[in-house]
């Protein structure tokens, strides 16, 4: 009797923790990006009364016991998992300096109150970068290429007005100067003032800037760096940071990392101008929110009918 009322406070909390699941999928139903979660329920432990064992005979008089199965009472259930729907959604066109990924991967951020590095693209796992799948970008005061949470967006560099890019992952930012022979780029000095920016679907940054030739002023377009794509062995092993941001460490189950130039064998391409839409499902959500409930609802009746079950046996002395 008292089991079963243990069983019933067990599944109440499970229960409520999906439908705790089941509201935050909901709740972010048109959040560029976010990947609806999962919650499965595993069986809570068991107490064995009676044992299972095997029967018993021996050679002259053939069987002597027969086997019995065991007997065991459980405890109700408990939380299995909270896993991630890290499948595409479908891209919604906004326009702009904005990019959808093409399939798997994710644009590598760094907060803006961290020191800005070069890193190697073999060392990810121990750079603390964020991973976003929303592409929102534009250009702060000091020209780098930020996303809509002014977190700066790493790629690989240019090193001049011809498109040559570095090996190691950096900040991308406008160059500091620009003239008709080349371009000089650096995380120090004023950028250069720029009319209008676009990436195109191999991740390429081009920005049109101003510049003076023989006293004339012209516009001259150059490309600024290319955007970096990260790709992890195990996705669902990412954890969510909050603001549409994964986080991974060395000890993590994400595997391992390496990050790609959009377009190259293994790395998706882009969709410029587009935001990946949430991948929630609304018609399953409101049926799991429908099972759940129902569940709820089961387990609170069980806790009535034990209750009413020691009420009866309290009151068998008058």
């Amino acid at each position: 009797m008292l089991r079963a009322m243990d069983s019933a406070v067990a599944g109440l909390r499970a229960h409520q923790n999906k439908m705790d699941v089941v509201g935050h999928n909901i709740a972010n139903v048109n959040t560029f990006g976010y990947k609806a979660q999962t919650y499965t329920f595993k069986e809570a432990m068991y107490q064995t009364s009676t044992a299972s064992t095997g029967g018993a005979s021996d050679a002259t008089n053939g069987a002597t016991a027969g086997g019995t199965n065991a007997a065991q009472y459980g405890y109700g259930t408990l939380m299995g998992s909270i896993g991630m729907d890290m499948t595409s959604s479908t891209p919604t066109y906004v326009g702009g300096f904005n990019a959808s990924i093409e399939g798997e991967g994710f644009f590598i951020t760094s907060p803006q109150n961290k020191k800005l590095t070069t890193v190697d693209s073999a060392n990810l796992k121990g750079a603390n970068f964020n991973y976003t799948r929303v592409g929102q970008f534009m250009v702060d005061s000091n020209g780098y290429i930020v996303d809509a949470n002014k977190n700066f967006v790493y790629g690989y560099r240019a090193t001049d007005n011809k498109g040559t890019l570095d090996t190691k992952l950096e900040a991308l930012r406008l160059p500091t100067a620009v003239t008709d022979t080349g371009a000089t780029f650096g995380d120090t000095g004023t950028p250069v003032l720029s009319t209008a920016i676009e990436v195109n679907a191999m991740g390429k940054i081009t920005a049109t800037v101003t510049v003076e030739n023989g006293g004339k002023k012209e516009s001259k377009t150059i490309e600024i760096g290319q955007l970096a794509i990260a790709t992890f062995q195990n996705p669902n092993g990412l954890t969510k940071a909050g603001g549409n941001y994964y986080t991974t460490n060395a000890n993590d189950n994400a595997g391992q990392v390496a990050a790609g130039k959009p377009g190259d064998a293994g790395t998706a391409t882009l969709m410029t101008g587009y935001i990946e839409a949430s991948n929630v499902d609304l018609a399953k959500e409101f049926a799991d929110m429908i099972t759940t409930h129902r569940g709820f609802q089961a387990n609170s009746k069980m806790i009535t009918v034990s209750d009413e079950m020691l009420q009866d046996l309290v009151s068998m002395k008058r």
